[in-house]
């Protein structure tokens, strides 16, 4: 099997679906979390977010809390006769010692790195990619009461509004944010993001939403977590840019609960992904890696609310 074209044909088939569905379906995933596992309790990372918060949707799951087969079992639990687990890919790299080491790894569908070792900054090798399936605790009969409740989300007794929460980002990453432009932009040359005034905006949701994304785009500044792929897509970089701040943006806005918002003035580059992921079968597992770690740079500097500055200063 080669997962990695199994998954991006999934990952395809989902952008098919056209921006308003994908988007839609992908901010109210996030808003429950990300996908963890039921034994460790360790969040699934990269493409795998993407098929699990998919099924999740199509089968209507409550809980984003999966296991495998035999962790189901170890647990005392057993899967369902009948149910059918999600396919999902886990990546093993491996050091080149020899020349002929990468033609043994490519024959089980690994990828040889040394060509994209470069562009990527990463060390030369071979990267192994096998499948494992993945059953949502909804699939499961007998699993013991914590592990269920893993997926319960108790409501908070002080919850900040997704407006405030999207401020509190933006504020703590300090970005240069100037208004009073035709549209919504990035600008990497003079490190700044541009808006239109915010009465120009269909909602106070709408502007949040945005500027998130042009957020995202600049996490990408040589001065931050520094994105280039030029070397590796050519033409096709600015798109490729773009399906990360897509992916980023969804996990942004999911995590401030900005989930009916819309980013204005951004037409969905579809058909320019779907070239460049029906090009190469790596791409899409390049993109979300790269938009988690925008999500993860942004949510690192999100700024206390009142309540918790206020608790803290007393503690002190």
């Amino acid at each position: 099997m080669d997962v990695r074209q199994v998954v991006t044909d999934r990952i395809v088939a989902m952008l098919e679906k056209g921006g308003p569905v994908f988007r839609d379906r992908w901010t109210r995933a996030a808003a429950r979390g990300a996908p963890r596992n039921g034994k460790t309790g360790a969040p699934y990372r990269g493409a795998n977010v993407l098929l699990l918060w998919e099924a999740a949707i199509e089968a209507g799951y409550a809980s984003n809390v999966w296991l495998t087969y035999r962790q189901a079992q170890s647990l005392g639990a057993q899967v369902r006769k009948g149910e059918r687990g999600v396919l999902c890919a886990h990546f093993e790299r491996r050091a080149r010692e020899r020349r002929g080491d990468a033609d043994d790894v490519l024959s089980q569908g690994g990828t040889d790195e040394e060509a994209m070792a470069a562009d990527a900054g990463a060390r030369a090798g071979v990267l192994l990619c096998r499948p494992f399936w993945l059953f949502n605790v909804a699939q499961i009969d007998g699993l013991p009461l914590e592990v269920v409740d893993l997926g319960v989300v108790a409501p908070a007794a002080n919850v900040q509004g997704p407006v405030e929460r999207a401020m509190r980002l933006l504020g703590g990453c300090n970005a240069t944010i100037r208004h009073g432009f035709d549209r919504a932009a990035y600008l990497p040359a003079l490190d700044e993001i541009r808006l239109p005034w915010p009465r120009q905006f269909t909602s106070p949701e709408a502007q949040c939403a945005t500027a998130l994304h042009e957020l995202v785009h600049w996490t990408g500044h040589p001065d931050r977590l520094n994105r280039r792929f030029g070397q590796r897509f050519g033409d096709a970089a600015y798109a490729f840019e773009e399906l990360v701040a897509e992916l980023g943006s969804a996990f942004v806005m999911g995590h401030c609960g900005l989930v009916d918002a819309t980013v204005e003035g951004h037409a969905a580059y579809i058909d320019a992904w779907l070239q460049v992921l029906r090009g190469d079968r790596t791409a899409i597992f390049t993109a979300a890696r790269l938009a988690e770690e925008a999500f993860a740079f942004i949510a690192a500097r999100e700024m206390p609310a009142l309540g918790e500055s206020a608790a803290g200063a007393q503690g002190a």
